[in-house]
C-alpha cells in the first residue's frame, strides 16, 4: 500500500469515527403512500419525543453499523492481495459511507448524536476483517455476505418498529437494506463460501451486544 492509499485511508477511518462522512448519493426521498396526487409531503409530521428518542436510538444503532463496515472494508482490502477484491470492497464502501453520511444527518434531525463508543466499535471491525481476510478471499468474501445478511434483517425489524410517520427515517433505512442485500449477493456471486455456523452464531452474539449499546449510548 502506497503513503497516498494509507493517509486516504486514515482520512476515511477518521471521518468515520467523528460523524463526517461524504455521500455521493442524495438523501432518499420519504414517499408515503396514500397521498392524492402520488407526490411528497410538503411537511413531515411531527413525530412525539418518544417517537424521536425511538428513532434516534435505531438510527444510532445504523450510524454504528456503517461505521463497523468502513472497517471492516478497510481491513478485507488491506489483506487481500487481490486487485480485483481491492475494487470491490472499495465500490461497497464508497456506498456504505453514503449510509454513514444519510444516517449521521437523520441523527441531527432527531436533535441526537451518533453513539459515543464510535472509536471502540471501529477498532473492533477494522480487527475482525482483518482476521477475516487472513483466511483467504473466499472465507472473506463469504465473511462480507454474512455481514450484510445479518444487517439486513437488522433492517428489516427497524422498519417493523419505525414510528410509523417517520417517512424520512423509513427512506433511508429501506435503501439501506437495498443495498445490503446487493452487497451480500456481489459478494457470494465472486464466490464466497458459507461462514459456519458457530461463526455465524458468534456474529449474531456480538451484533445483538452492539445494536443494544449503541442505541442508548
Amino acid at each position: 500500500m502506497t503513503l497516498d492509499e494509507v493517509i486516504s485511508e486514515f482520512d476515511r477511518g477518521l471521518r468515520s469515527m467523528v460523524g463526517v462522512s461524504r455521500m455521493s448519493r442524495p438523501i432518499p426521498e420519504s414517499n408515503p403512500t396514500g397521498l392524492a396526487d402520488g407526490g411528497l409531503l410538503a411537511e413531515e409530521p411531527q413525530l412525539t419525543e418518544k417517537e424521536k428518542a425511538h428513532s434516534a436510538g435505531l438510527m444510532r444503532v445504523n450510524h454504528v453499523g456503517e461505521v463497523c463496515a468502513q472497517a471492516l472494508y478497510q481491513a478485507q482490502k488491506l489483506a487481500t492481495d487481490s486487485p480485483v477484491l481491492k475494487a470491490s470492497f472499495e465500490q461497497a464502501a464508497r456506498e456504505e459511507e453514503d449510509h454513514l453520511a444519510w444516517t449521521a444527518q437523520r441523527l441531527k434531525d432527531l436533535d441526537s448524536r451518533p453513539s459515543l463508543l464510535n472509536p471502540l466499535w471501529y477498532a473492533g471491525a477494522l480487527a475482525i476483517g482483518f482476521v477475516a481476510g487472513r483466511f483467504g478471499d473466499r472465507a472473506s468474501l463469504g465473511f462480507m455476505a454474512e455481514t450484510e445478511r445479518q444487517v439486513e434483517q437488522h433492517l428489516d425489524g427497524h422498519m417493523r418498529t419505525l414510528p410509523a410517520t417517520d417517512y424520512a427515517s423509513r427512506a433511508i433505512v429501506e435503501q439501506m437494506r437495498n443495498d445490503e442485500s446487493a452487497h451480500a449477493a456481489a459478494a457470494i456471486g465472486a464466490g464466497g463460501s458459507e461462514m459456519p455456523f458457530p461463526v455465524r452464531a458468534l456474529m449474531r452474539a456480538a451484533s445483538k451486544v452492539m445494536t443494544r449499546t449503541a442505541y442508548y449510548i
